[in-house]
């Protein structure tokens, strides 16, 4: 995803600041100043995931930026996150109209996990675009997996065999069958290919936030909840 970071200039360019924290999060940063031009063609063409307004101290900036981000059609459904210190709190109204408020310092899981609530806040969705099992959401549209809103990073066989478990709860398959299902039919190797993805997911993922059960002398299952 990526996130349009909007502020003063000493703000968006501080270290630790919105931009830093989410680019070490993996997401895609553009930084604009509060009173530039919100329009430009790059941004209206590819609308961001959401924007940060960084106000800190200047919530009557920050609101002004909404005012703008809202006149521009395609950053209507946009959620904005509104950036601020513990003594601003007590300035922004409820007619503000900001998705969601977090406070700076950041605390750089909890500014992501806000991104995405705002976010799934405003999106439309089918149920089966996105699997909650245990600690673990994989956002099938997007191929994103988080683990208590942390992004972490699979490949594309791996995301397609936690995909094809997560989808079947409570079903047994054995190797064979999890390779003709998510390999293809005309996939070689060997069964232990699927022990060898299935311990990969386990690492990544963390076998306490992760329910696939091994079977013995069948194969695997994902716990039903």
């Amino acid at each position: 995803m990526w996130i349009l970071v909007v502020g003063s200039p000493h703000v968006v360019e501080r270290e630790q600041g919105g931009a830093q924290v989410l680019g070490e999060l993996g997401c895609r940063v553009r930084k604009a100043d509060l009173w530039d031009r919100l329009d430009a063609p790059e941004i209206v063409e590819d609308p961001p995931t959401a924007v940060l307004v960084e106000a800190i101290d200047e919530v009557d900036a920050g609101r002004a930026a909404l005012m703008r981000l809202r006149g521009i059609s395609a950053l209507v459904d946009v959620p904005v996150l509104l950036a601020v210190t513990v003594n601003a709190i007590q300035s922004i109204k409820p007619s503000d109209a900001f998705d969601d408020v977090v406070l700076v310092p950041y605390v750089p899981v909890e500014l992501y996990v806000r991104i995405r609530r705002a976010e799934w806040g405003r999106s439309e969705f089918e149920s089966q675009e996105r699997i909650k099992v245990g600690r673990v959401l994989l956002d099938v549209a997007a191929h994103e997996v988080e683990v208590d809103g942390r992004p972490v990073q699979l490949t594309q066989q791996e995301f397609a065999l936690l995909r094809f478990l997560a989808s079947n709860r409570g079903r047994v398959f054995s190797r064979q069958q999890l390779l003709e299902r998510v390999w293809g039919v005309s996939y070689y190797g060997g069964s232990r290919t699927v022990d060898i993805h299935v311990r990969r997911l386990r690492m990544k993922l963390g076998k306490d936030a992760l329910p696939i059960e091994t079977v013995r002398g069948v194969g695997y299952k994902m716990k039903a909840p």
